[in-house]
């Protein structure tokens, strides 16, 4: 096998992953995908499956996954890199971060699955930070975003109480916090997550930078004093602390939180839609840069096959990634302790992701609960709200709010 068509499987494995959060590796050949992976961060945060019958000896460039595979992609508001080593004032200045505030929670989550067969479509849903559910590990009900926190915390806790130097107990609770978000998020959904990938601030960044931007399109212009975000209306290119800017906005966004989450979805399928079209991946420099990019940037499951994951994406082209959000019901549900929410009803949740898995298959919906547990009817117009959430796709530069 030589190493042009190993640097294509491996290469389709960025387009997925970094057109969900833009995680994976790429290389144009095998000794630099093994220098590449020798260098990334890993976690041991998944049980590994048993192979298939028949191949537990494949060799690993022959073991193509028989399966469907989910993968749970996460952007951390970190100050520190996959090793967790702080970042320099200097490149935090550089980000526009600003101070320290709520580092551990996770601002973006997506749920992206590639199905076995190629001619089904793979898809990436989006979880709403703010959706108010239940927290895994008995923490009762909070923001989605607070699982991994609250898992770290916790576990840092009885670590210390346990008398554990300093490093152990941030690198055991780091591992703790993943798990509990991974366990949150299966309960949620009722996926069962296959792998993990996680992105800070500071590789989001390089990344776009190392791609040489990636093309958007507002319906309208945008001025926002907290993010930075000063865009015009209309199709542009945007790269670095700019398209950071651009996913990061959520204040004079009509529906906050939710319209950040539709404007990441159309960011990352401008990436796929760039690293499909415009030769980036043909590109040994880009993909060197790429490369570079990642090893800073992410943190990846240890049992993560990614030459196996790539066999996989063989067929998989821009316009077969589509983007959609979990239904919500409303955005400013109060709360007794965290505020306002986005109120979402599980059962809802798992019939909609039933579907996107078994689209003749489909269950409906449960009805949410009130304060007292009883079942509640819906209005018509607010199931019709949600289904009428049009999906994107990595085809073309959709232009969103």
């Amino acid at each position: 096998m030589n190493g042009r068509r190993i640097a294509s499987w491996i290469a389709r494995s960025v387009v997925v992953l970094v057109s969900a959060a833009m995680l994976a590796v790429t290389a144009y050949a095998w000794n630099t995908y093994r220098n590449a992976t020798s260098n990334l961060a890993t976690d041991d945060v998944i049980t590994p499956e048993t192979p298939a019958a028949g191949q537990e000896n494949a060799p690993l460039l022959g073991r193509k996954p028989a399966t469907d595979t989910t993968i749970l992609l996460v952007g951390l508001d970190s100050r520190t890199d996959p090793q967790g080593r702080p970042l320099s004032r200097q490149v935090l200045d550089e980000l526009q971060a600003g101070n320290s505030d709520g580092e551990m929670n996770t601002d973006t989550m997506m749920v992206v699955h590639v199905p076995a067969d190629p001619s089904k479509k793979a898809w990436a849903v989006s979880l709403p930070r703010d959706s108010y559910v239940d927290i895994n590990g008995g923490f009762g009900k909070h923001k989605l975003n607070s699982a991994y926190a609250r898992g770290k915390l916790a576990a840092a806790s009885q670590l210390r109480n346990q008398g554990k130097d300093s490093a152990t107990v941030d690198r055991e609770s780091t591992t703790a916090g993943r798990k509990n978000l991974i366990a949150t998020i299966t309960q949620l959904t009722g996926l069962h997550i296959d792998h993990y990938a996680e992105i800070n601030l500071f590789g989001f960044s390089e990344i776009t930078n190392a791609v040489g931007g990636v093309p958007v399109c507002l319906n309208n212009p945008v001025h926002d004093s907290y993010s930075g975000a000063n865009f015009p209306a209309g199709p542009q290119t945007l790269q670095g602390v700019d398209a950071l800017k651009f996913v990061r906005q959520r204040h004079g966004l009509n529906g906050g939180d939710l319209d950040r989450v539709r404007r990441q979805q159309a960011f990352l399928a401008g990436l796929a839609n760039r690293m499909f079209s415009a030769g980036t991946l043909a590109n040994p420099t880009k993909v060197n840069s790429l490369v570079d990019a990642l090893t800073k940037a992410v943190v990846l499951d240890k049992n993560w096959d990614l030459i196996s994951f790539a066999q996989q994406l063989n067929d998989l082209s821009g316009d077969r990634i589509e983007f959609q959000t979990i239904p919500t019901i409303r955005p400013n549900l109060p709360t007794p302790g965290d505020g306002v929410a986005v109120e979402v009803n599980p059962g809802q949740v798992k019939a909609f992701v039933q579907n996107l898995l078994n689209p003749a298959q489909s269950v409906p919906p449960e009805p949410p609960s009130d304060a007292r547990g009883k079942r509640a009817v819906m209005p018509d117009d607010r199931v019709q709200k949600i289904a009428n959430v049009s999906p994107i796709d990595a085809g073309g530069i959709p232009c969103v709010d």
